[in-house]
């Protein structure tokens, strides 16, 4: 199994309160957070916390959730997607056009009074989490997830 580290209730407990500053998140992640070499944060389910995985041959465990970096989490689209209901702030949302360019890779050119990473919406939808920064939302759709558009 890839190297993860089992966050205790102190490193967790940061990773929380950057979201509620981030994005206004005052909710309970009620899942173990996972920490591999390079950041990243995964979650699983309690009880599969208590399995002993160290005899079990896994080459990834969780749900993706996000990157820990300098007081700062970027998180994955499905991250987004499972808090994003539920912020308050540094939301942003897209029109038709703009959502399209979002999910095709490109960044986004738009005004706005938010700083640092934030939520995309599309009407009802959650598309993921970009980095807002001088009138652009910088794009961090993985190039696999990305649509493809085909002009005839």
């Amino acid at each position: 199994m890839q190297n993860l580290k089992i966050l205790n209730n102190k490193e967790i407990k940061k990773i929380t309160e950057i979201l509620k500053q981030q994005f206004g998140f005052k909710e309970k992640l009620d899942y173990v957070f996972l920490m591999n070499q390079r950041n990243r944060l995964y979650l699983i389910n309690k009880d599969l916390a208590k399995l002993n995985l160290e005899t079990l041959r896994i080459d990834s465990i969780g749900l993706y959730f996000g990157e820990y970096r300098r007081d700062e989490v970027r998180l994955s689209i499905e991250g987004g997607q499972m808090i994003g209901k539920k912020v308050t702030k540094n939301i942003i949302e897209l029109n038709d056009r703009e959502a399209e360019e979002w999910l095709t890779g490109q960044d986004i050119h738009k005004k706005s009074n938010v700083s640092g990473f934030v939520i995309l919406k599309h009407k009802e939808d959650i598309l993921g989490c970009g980095r807002y920064k001088e009138e652009k939302i910088l794009n961090y759709v993985p190039k696999e997830r990305r649509l493809r558009v085909v002009s005839n």
